[in-house]
């Protein structure tokens, strides 16, 4: 099995778990964002198999999926989080006003990704390019500093919030391979939800 579909399963069942806890007695900014977070659990459900190659590479429907994911990223997520707004039914935890930065940075760089994956899903897979290594390369998919001891599969940031430290650009994520690209994306979803979401 591949890093790309560990990664990948994990942050999908951790957006699963998510969807999967009742949102009975949710109402106003709650309920909202766990609708949000209910909307990008969908679209990992469709983009996740077709990452792993266990469906077939649709570019449309890359696109379409990481266009939904990121229109519930970045400033409109952390909208949804005003101060105090924990507690049940939420699942957000009090870290997220403690370390408010670290939160951003994390929402930031879920739009950062989504934006990055709607625009390199041309590309296609690196699994299919690479012929059935199936292990992508550091030099194509996220560089060799991008994947160090800090993985997010661990649930760790690594020190300052920074999650993988100098993420590429929107130029260079739309020149790369889209499962790299949702690769990042996924470990973002893991990091926030380690971090910052009650179990």
């Amino acid at each position: 099995m591949t890093l790309s579909k560990l990664v990948s399963g994990a942050a999908l069942a951790s957006l699963i778990a998510v969807a999967a806890h009742a949102h009975s007695g949710a109402t106003g900014v709650v309920k909202e964002r766990m609708d949000g977070m209910g909307v990008m659990k969908d679209s990992m459900k469709v983009l996740a198999p077709m990452m792993q190659g266990k469906t077939a590479y649709d570019a449309a429907a890359v696109r379409r999926e990481a266009k939904k994911i990121g229109t519930h990223a970045g400033d409109v997520l952390t909208a949804l989080f005003p101060k105090g707004s924990n507690g049940h039914p939420s699942e957000a935890k009090a870290e997220i006003w403690t370390y408010w930065e670290g939160f951003v940075d994390l929402a930031e760089r879920l739009q950062t990704y989504s934006d990055g994956l709607a625009s390199a899903a041309e590309n296609g897979l690196m699994m299919s390019k690479a012929q059935g290594t199936g292990m992508m390369s550091n030099s194509t998919m996220m560089g060799s500093s991008h994947m160090g001891s800090g993985s997010m599969m661990g649930g760790g940031m690594v020190a300052g919030g920074a999650m993988m430290g100098g993420s590429p650009g929107a130029e260079a994520l739309s020149q790369m391979p889209a499962d790299g690209v949702f690769m990042m994306l996924s470990q973002t979803c893991s990091a926030c939800h380690t971090r910052f979401r009650e179990e």
